[in-house]
């Protein structure tokens, strides 16, 4: 009743927030592509490429990517091999062991009509899986922790991700050992499967499972006689053998059960066993409700866009789904830093001291930002200083292990920036005005006109004669409050965006 009521709960809420990630996908609006649209027209849309891409050659593709990018992550491989395997045990090992154990009723026990959790190879798989995925979070919180990688930082739901399911193995598998040494445990068992009717015969198995299964008896002390462990083997053979391997192939568990043996009785005492129950699955199920709310998400938003960026093209798909596209993508972001270490602006954040010169910080900031619209002048400015040194070089975009196309993003945004009417710096002499006078098919002609007109009207407002010829003539709106926050020397409005690269230089 109450597992029922817990696990009904969490889908419940599970549903409500996958239904409001949905809706914030198919309703914000990014670029000026979507300026117009509604709701209706994104999810009509949405539907017409789906059903489109299930019924043409492009299937093939989505298969394809699934296998080679999804399943095996072979993006994660092609840059780092210690990153792909901690994504290879975590993820292997979660999902087997979903299928095997959390879904037992349904798969396991569909498949194998002689399955039981406690007999082998069953008891050992399931060990095996959750120990993939302890591998894979000690490699986790090595990199994150001792490794120092450079640019690498760690946010609250990067911690969260790595505790939420550290939680889960590590209860699962005490949950395993505290049951292996549970008096308590085994005296139900004995009632409800074997029955004995004498104590002796009772008193014989306790002691063959003290013997052999690590059971921590209060009425079993000292040497057993092996009079005692013959009677009990008969007796075990009879009621326990079919549906109980000796736990030491389960070697987690196993290994959890030794640490406690030495105060098994108190724990027993104290209802251990119980607790570790609705502790294990009460971390499963705040994990699964809390999914669409967490960077856990990337479960679903990673293999969306890894898809979708290998099937749709800039002039050729809809701009509607462009944008709905572009919202997942937000979402898809795992915060793993691999752009940000390629970043050819990136050591701009060194000089500046803004972390949203950091593609991979700036998706955090952009996630804020599209769904409140509502930022402080002092982030705001960050985020578009960040947004308006970058090069379009598309170095992040040939990284990202998520497969999302940053280099469409950001320039979307940017013009999202120039329709909101807002404060923008950089509008020329800059990466950006130089890609941006090249692609003004892109966009109306107010539109195209308006950074040219806008830095019109600053030089306008600002000039004035000037009796030295070495003064200087500002071409950007500066704001004052953000760069008097700033730590760097670089404050000044001249050349304050160049960091000696050398990218124009080897590019010309």
């Amino acid at each position: 009743m109450t597992f029922d009521l817990f696990f009904n709960s969490s889908l419940i809420l599970l549903a409500i927030g996958m239904l409001f990630k949905i809706f914030q996908w198919f309703s914000y609006k990014i670029g000026i592509q979507t300026e117009n649209s509604t709701l209706s027209q994104r999810l009509s849309a949405g539907l017409k490429a789906i059903f489109g891409i299930v019924f043409s050659s492009k299937i093939i593709i989505v298969i394809k990517v699934f296998i080679i990018d999804v399943l095996f992550q072979v993006k994660i491989l092609k840059q780092d091999v210690l990153r792909w395997v901690m994504h290879m045990m975590i993820f292997w090992g979660f999902i087997l062991l979903f299928f095997m154990h959390a879904l037992e009723p349904i798969v396991s026990e569909t498949i194998f009509s002689s399955y039981y959790s406690t007999v082998n190879p069953f008891m050992f798989l399931r060990d095996f899986f959750g120990f993939m995925v302890l591998i894979g979070i000690a490699i986790a919180l090595c990199r994150r922790f001792f490794m120092k990688i450079h640019r690498l930082s760690t946010n609250k739901m990067d911690v969260y991700a790595i505790f939420i399911v550290a939680i889960i193995i590590l209860s699962g598998i005490f949950l395993e050992g505290a049951k292996i040494i549970s008096y308590t445990d085994f005296q139900r068992m004995e009632e409800e499967f074997s029955a004995l009717d004498y104590k002796e015969d009772i008193l014989a198995l306790e002691a063959y499972w003290v013997k052999y299964y690590g059971l921590v008896s209060p009425n079993i002390t000292g040497q057993i006689s092996s009079e005692i462990l013959a009677a009990g083997k008969e007796t075990h053979t009879e009621s326990c053998v079919d549906c109980h391997t000796r736990p030491q192939s389960a070697f987690t568990g196993y290994a959890a059960a030794k640490i406690m043996t030495p105060i098994a009785g108190l724990l027993d005492n104290m209802g251990v066993v119980t607790f570790l129950y609705y502790f294990h699955i009460l971390s499963c199920f705040i994990g699964l409700a809390l999914l669409p709310f967490t960077k856990m998400l990337h479960i679903v938003t990673t293999p969306v866009s890894l898809i979708s960026n290998a099937i749709m093209q800039r002039d050729k798909s809809d701009p509607l789904n462009i944008a709905t596209r572009q919202l997942i993508e937000l979402d898809a972001c795992v915060h793993c830093n691999t752009c940000s270490k390629t970043c050819s602006v990136g050591t701009a954040f060194d000089a500046k001291n803004n972390m949203n010169i950091l593609p991979s910080e700036r998706m955090v900031s952009l996630r804020q930002y599209f769904k409140t619209k509502d930022l402080g002048s002092s982030q705001f400015m960050a985020i578009q200083e960040g947004i308006f040194l970058c090069s379009n070089c598309d170095r992040c975009t040939v990284v990202c292990p998520a497969g999302i196309n940053l280099k469409e993003l950001w320039y979307d945004v940017r013009e999202e920036f120039i329709r909101s009417g807002a404060s923008i710096s950089s509008l020329v002499l800059s990466p950006y005005s130089y890609n941006r006078t090249y692609n003004q098919d892109d966009f109306g002609a107010t539109l195209s006109d308006m950074p040219a007109k806008h830095a019109k009207a600053i030089i306008a407002s600002k000039y004035k004669k000037k009796s030295h010829l070495k003064d200087v003539l500002p071409l950007t709106d500066m704001d004052n409050d953000f760069l008097s926050d700033k730590t760097s020397a670089l404050k000044e409005a001249t050349f304050a965006y160049c960091f000696s690269c050398e990218n124009c230089t080897n590019v010309c």
